[in-house]
């Protein structure tokens, strides 16, 4: 809807940003005077980077200790944080009561345990996505944080947290599109995904993405992130699921696959969603579309616009701009309207925002343990239909 109207009715500001209550709190600060003293548990290419948006929001917190079972990953943590403890066992880390958090970056087959072991030792938990390596692991973390009232765990799908996302969701929320049928996404890249190993015996560890045994692979580490946010947008899950896949281009020993195809049904949404991924092409790289009778939205990671129908635009041919709340439409050269003009920064900045938020007024992650829950259990269905050859369905026994 490009309406006066409409704009008026929704609040949306002059810069085009009407932000969900979550995200206003989340860039309001301070939230509370004290810092929360977290550990980092994983020291890789997320763990080293995410200490790195840590430093970039010191008045929030202050990192106690880092931890990793690979020397040389650990001494890439020392040069971020060197004044942090730096242990190998991440349970002596659970041991120090002046930690109130951890933030869990580790191959996804370990997730589970160690957020576990958090929780029952009296920690915060930010635990990456995706939430857990299996279904079972996913349910029964749930039941661990309802047992736990006054402890956080927040998933870490940034997406979630970033201005843009926001104003999807709103538009949806609002109308927007219409009715939406129509899901199709991909991320994909060129390379093989392996990092120098520099002993052999360390191969399944540094390439644990590559491996069954740890890793769920592209659905897990790619997929995940636009599966989680149609889950959050519509509040659904997807109820059956089909998928092709196969080891393709990259014959040098993974288990994962490295070119995969996933088809999701949303029956009570009358919605499909096309989720895709190679290793072997950059072109498209991340693509995310959402298609509507009245409209579409084609996303990147920070950048969105909305293409109107045809009809739409007869219905509603007015100057100002509902989308952006310009005071006149502005169209790019395929004849969309940028979402958003304004420079927004790395989702991992707001998600982590938002964490201290939660850890301080003991408010509920947009991204908690039951959203995290209905994710992980849409990767494990969708690696169940790679592998096992056949048509996953939604069980009963997942609605948490």
């Amino acid at each position: 809807m490009i309406r006066r109207s409409f704009i008026k009715k929704a609040g949306i500001t002059a810069g085009g940003l009407l932000l969900h209550n979550t995200l206003l709190k989340a860039v309001s600060l301070p939230f509370e005077s004290r810092k929360i003293n977290i550990a980092v548990i994983g020291c890789g290419d997320r763990g080293t980077g995410l200490m790195q948006v840590l430093k970039q929001i010191p008045d929030l917190y202050q990192i106690k200790a880092i931890c990793d079972v690979l020397d040389f990953r650990l001494e890439n943590g020392r040069k971020i944080v060197p004044g942090a403890l730096a242990v190998k066992d991440y349970k002596t880390i659970l041991e120090y009561k002046d930690i109130d958090a951890v933030l869990i970056s580790v191959p996804l087959n370990m997730h589970f345990q160690i957020a576990k072991d958090a929780l029952l030792a009296g920690k915060h938990v930010y635990l990456e996505k995706t939430m857990t390596y299996n279904i079972p692991q996913a349910l029964e973390l749930v039941a661990l944080v309802k047992s736990k009232p006054k402890q956080i765990l927040q998933v870490g799908h940034q997406y979630r947290y970033t201005p843009l996302y926001f104003k999807v969701k709103e538009m949806i929320d609002q109308g927007y599109l219409g009715k939406v049928t129509q899901i199709d996404c991909r991320w994909d890249r060129n390379g093989s995904w392996r990092r120098p190993v520099p002993d052999p015996s360390l191969e399944r560890q540094i390439n644990w993405r590559m491996y069954k045994e740890y890793s769920g692979g592209l659905p897990a580490e790619l997929l995940s992130h636009q599966i989680d946010f149609i889950n959050w947008v519509f509040d659904t899950h997807a109820d059956e699921v089909i998928a092709t896949g196969g080891i393709d281009f990259y014959k040098d020993g993974r288990e994962t696959y490295d070119n995969v195809q996933a088809v999701l049904r949303y029956s009570k949404e009358h919605m499909i969603g096309n989720f895709g991924a190679t290793c072997a092409n950059s072109h498209d790289g991340y693509l995310f579309k959402i298609k509507g009778s009245k409209g579409s939205i084609s996303l990147l990671v920070d950048e969105g616009i909305y293409y109107p129908e045809k009809e739409t635009l007869k219905k509603y041919n007015q100057t100002v701009d509902g989308v952006t709340g310009a005071t006149k439409i502005t169209w790019n050269k395929d004849g969309g309207i940028p979402i958003l003009t304004e420079p927004i920064k790395d989702g991992s900045w707001y998600a982590l925002t938002d964490f201290h938020k939660c850890v301080t007024t003991g408010q509920m992650p947009t991204s908690n343990v039951f959203t995290g829950s209905k994710t992980a259990i849409s990767v494990h269905m969708i690696n169940n239909a790679l592998f096992g050859n056949a048509i996953e369905n939604w069980k009963p026994g997942y609605n948490v």
